[in-house]
This record gives structure tokens, C-alpha cells and sequence, in this order.
């Protein structure tokens, strides 16, 4: 999908031995080391997506109020409006959910939930704003003319990375179906 993914590579280690004394850790504590630091990091890609939705709603709005087509301009259809409402809803609610992601993290917990939560619905959030402010453009929003269609080939990656969406959706309904009382975030 074009020159983008964040610059990840695969690295394949074949017969790799690490002497005691170099361990960040115990021995085979790699993978809890690992998800301590991803909590934090999937926040910050909430923040991130945030910022780049953000962006799109501005386009998408610019592009409504000026583009004319049909007798009207863009902003006085329902469907559009529709879209802009929709975005705007998205957004407010990663925004709620990122933030209580980081309450959470800053009050010293864990907070396992909230950040899968958010890691999903954050992902889905900005693969929806930028896909509807790609559609307001129509096909100017598939050329290099706007930064839509980079955002968007980089909001398909954010369903992957540091865990794909269907295993932070798995992580949440466990922990919910354990405890549906105290579990939630809103407990």
C-alpha cells in the first residue's frame, strides 16, 4: 500500500543467544516487559489519531461549504451532514475514551481495558472520519492533491499494529464477561 506502515520491517533472529548479564529483565519476562511499555504507546496513537481525524473533519468541512454541485453546495445535503455529524460523534468519543485511558494509566492502573477499548475504537474512528472526507471530496480525495489518501492507507494500518483489532475486542469482552460490574471503565 504504498511507501507507508511506519517504516516497520521484519527482523528474523536465527540461533540468537543473550548472555544473562545483557537481559532487560528476567528471563523470559521479554513479552511482559513488552506490554507494559505498549499500554502507554496505544494512548499515544489514540492521541495521534485524534489529531490526524481531526485534520479530516477540517477538509471534509472546508470541502462541504465550498464545493458547489446539483444546486446546492456540499454542507446543505442530509448525506453530507449526515457524515459531518457522524465524524464529529466519532471523534468526541475517542477523545472521552482516550482520556479516560490516560486517568486511569495516571491513577496507577493498568487500565487494560480502557486502552483496548480505545485501541479499536480509535483505529475504527480514524478509518471512518478520513474514508467520509475522502467521499465529500469525491475523487480529489484519492489524489496526492490532498493528504486524505495518505491518511487513509495510514488509518488501514492502525487496525494492525501493536495488536489487531480483533484481539483488543477479544481482551475486553473476556475481562467484561469475568466482571460486568467492576470491570467496566465506568465502574
Amino acid at each position: 500500500m504504498g511507501h507507508t506502515g511506519g517504516n516497520h520491517c521484519e527482523v528474523n533472529y536465527n540461533d540468537v543467544r543473550v548472555p544473562y548479564e545483557n537481559l532487560l529483565g528476567g528471563r523470559g519476562q521479554g513479552f511482559h516487559i513488552a506490554q507494559k511499555r505498549l499500554g502507554p504507546g496505544r494512548i499515544f496513537h489514540s492521541m495521534r489519531w485524534l489529531g490526524q481525524a481531526q485534520r479530516a473533519f477540517e477538509l471534509m468541512c472546508e470541502r462541504a461549504k465550498t464545493r458547489y454541485a446539483h444546486g446546492s453546495y456540499l454542507a446543505e445535503k442530509g448525506d453530507i451532514q449526515a457524515m459531518i455529524a457522524e465524524s464529529a460523534a466519532e471523534i468526541q468519543a475517542a477523545r472521552m475514551m482516550t482520556l479516560d485511558a490516560a486517568r486511569a494509566i495516571d491513577s496507577g492502573s493498568e487500565a487494560r481495558t480502557e486502552i483496548s477499548l480505545i485501541k479499536f475504537w480509535g483505529a475504527r474512528m480514524l478509518h471512518n472520519v478520513v474514508d467520509r472526507a475522502i467521499q465529500v471530496h469525491g475523487a480529489l480525495g484519492v489524489t496526492a492533491d490532498t493528504p486524505l489518501e495518505f491518511m487513509y492507507r495510514e488509518a488501514r494500518y492502525a487496525r494492525l499494529y501493536d495488536g489487531p483489532d480483533e484481539v483488543h475486542r477479544m481482551v475486553v469482552a473476556r475481562r467484561l464477561v469475568r466482571d460486568p460490574y467492576d470491570g467496566v471503565p465506568w465502574a
